[in-house]
Parts: structure tokens; C-alpha cells; sequence
């Protein structure tokens, strides 16, 4: 009998501390105005000592759970995109295993920068799909805050921490545009371009613990290039017109890639969500919190299509189409 993924509960956690851009310019040449003309950013959440990665995804997954009204005890795994875990292991996602009280199945975490949530709901999916799980907790959690060169405007103004997270739930019959579900995921990468953003130095590297390190030039004009092709992939397999996409949910990096795929697609503007003004780039917990805010304030209803993209360093990139 096939399977299908249905998204049944979508939620999110944001530190509690908010730094304005005019925060950031007591200490930066930089200013409120420049920021939000080149990135379209006003503000970012910072996390505090006790708001690891660990901790804000347990607190998104329990949101998650909530709102599909499921518990421990349905949750047969747990896959979890980051880049800033807490350890190089145990994995976050076990440590977030055990918050849960979760106490079968299997927890991993997942490392596909930016793209993470984009990687790891296709590999949930094709779990489900399989028949190797019915119950998948997909988070992404990022501490990018204690990554980051704070003496660099160039990307230390970029960037903010928080977690996202949707629990997927296994359902009869083949997927299909027309039901709910994930309809179908693509995932591209490209290792010619691992330089241009990555992160300058690895745990366990007592001499360079590790930066972010960016080409922010090289980095939008492969994110415009690559996230159209994606977008266009996604609605050719499925043999959809750009008209039956209701929702845009993109990877919060940039308000100007973010307006050109809107355009790209003929989505008004209040169709994309948008969350990179108040949330500034949280990499890959941006797509789930954008989702989880629009599902929260009534936007996104059951029976829309959404469509869901993101770029990230590697280079990795993809696309995600899903019925409400």
C-alpha cells in the first residue's frame, strides 16, 4: 500500500532577547538604514545562555505537537538541520530525543546549511514513503549568533538565532497535488562553490573554532540563478501552472531574492511570507518559522499549496510542494 507524508503540526521558538539595528550600530559603522536597504532586516532574536540549539527545538517540536495534537509516543523519529549543534555529538537531535520524552524510534541531525529544513523534510518524506517511520519530528535549530565575527558588518547584521519545526504523520495512498501531504521534494548541490560561504574553522579545532565567512555578491547571484530553476523543477514534475501555488515560503535571506521569486511565480506580495524583517536569516529554522507564523495568524489554511525553497553554503539547494 503507498504512503504519503501529511504535515500535520507546524510551531516555533524565538529567543527572548531582540537587537535592533540601531543596537548594532553603536558598535558597528554600519546604520538602521543601510541594513534594511541592502537586506531588508530590521531586527533579530539573539539567544541567551540557556537558549541552545537543543533547547529551542524542543520547544518548537513541542509546539509542533501540539498543534497536530499528537504526543511522545506517535514520534518515531526526529531529524534535525543545523549547523550550530550543540556538540559534535551526541547528536542535538537525541538530546532533544530525551526533552521529548521520546522514548523509541531513532534521532539524527542533518548539515546542509541553509537548505538543512529543505534536506531534511525530503529525507522524512522518503522515510515515510518507505515505511520506516509514520511519525517524523523535522526541526531546524541555529545558534548563529556564536558563529558569527561580531566586529564584521558585513555579516554579523545578517543573521539571528531560533528554531522551527512540523511533525509529519504517515498517510494512505500515493501523494498527489491534489491531497494533503508533501506532494514532492527536490534537492540539488553543487561543491564547486563551497568557498564563497562557509564556515571558517570546525569544532575540535582548538586554533579556529569557526566564523561565518561570506561572498555575499557570488552567494545572490547563485541564489536568483539556482532558486528559480528549483522553483520551476518543483511545479514541472507535478504539472502545475504557477497559478495553483497559493503560498510562497521562501528561505529568509534576502528581501530582494525574496521579491524576485514572488514576481518570478506571479504571487502577489501577500501571498510570500515573509519573516526576514523582524527574524533576520536563522538559516535552516527560517522556513519552518516563517511557516509555522503563517499557519499560526490564519494565512496558510488547509487545502493551500506551498511552496517552499531555500540556497545555502555547500553550495546545497531545493524545493519542497505541499498540500495544507
Amino acid at each position: 500500500m503507498a504512503r504519503h507524508a501529511v504535515l500535520a503540526g507546524v510551531g516555533g521558538y524565538l529567543p527572548k532577547l531582540i537587537v535592533t539595528n540601531d543596537d548594532l550600530a553603536r558598535s558597528l559603522d554600519t546604520s538602521d538604514e543601510w541594513i534594511r536597504e541592502r537586506t531588508g532586516i530590521r531586527q533579530r532574536h539573539i539567544a541567551g545562555a540557556d537558549e541552545t540549539a537543543a533547547m529551542m527545538a524542543t520547544e518548537a517540536a513541542r509546539a509542533a505537537l501540539r498543534r497536530a495534537g499528537a504526543g511522545p509516543d506517535e514520534v518515531d523519529a526526529i531529524i534535525l538541520a543545523t549547523s550550530t549543534p550543540d556538540q559534535a555529538f551526541p547528536a542535538t537531535a537525541t538530546r532533544v530525543q530525551a526533552a521529548l520524552g521520546v522514548a523509541r524510534g531513532f534521532a539524527f541531525d542533518l548539515s546542509a546549511a541553509c537548505s538543512g529544513f529543505i534536506y531534511a523534510l525530503a529525507v522524512a518524506d522518503g522515510m515515510i514513503r518507505a515505511g520506516q517511520a509514520s511519525g517524523v519530528l523535522v526541526i531546524g535549530a541555529e545558534v548563529y549568533s556564536r558563529i558569527l565575527d561580531w566586529q564584521d558588518r558585513t555579516t554579523c547584521v545578517l543573521f539571528g538565532d531560533g528554531a522551527g519545526a512540523v511533525f509529519l504523520h504517515a498517510a494512505e495512498g500515493p501523494a498527489t497535488p491534489d491531497a494533503p501531504g508533501v506532494v514532492s521534494t527536490h534537492l540539488h548541490a553543487d561543491g564547486r562553490h563551497g568557498d564563497i560561504l562557509y564556515i571558517d574553522g570546525a569544532v575540535g579545532q582548538r586554533e579556529r573554532p569557526g566564523t561565518l565567512a561570506m561572498n555575499g555578491a557570488a552567494v545572490f547571484r547563485h541564489a536568483v540563478v539556482n532558486l528559480a530553476a528549483a522553483v520551476e523543477e518543483a511545479l514541472a514534475a507535478n504539472r502545475l501552472d504557477r497559478s495553483a501555488v497559493d503560498w510562497l515560503v521562501p528561505h529568509q535571506a534576502n528581501r530582494r531574492i525574496i521579491d524576485a521569486m514572488g514576481k518570478k511565480l506571479g504571487l502577489a506580495p501577500e501571498r510570500v511570507v515573509v519573516t526576514i524583517d523582524r527574524h533576520a536569516n536563522t538559516s535552516a529554522a527560517s522556513i519552518p518559522l516563517a511557516l509555522a507564523e503563517a499557519v499560526g495568524d490564519g494565512r496558510i489554511r488547509p487545502g493551500h499549496l506551498v511552496l517552499m525553497e531555500a540556497l545555502g553554503g555547500g553550495l546545497t539547494w531545493g524545493s519542497a510542494l505541499v498540500r495544507m
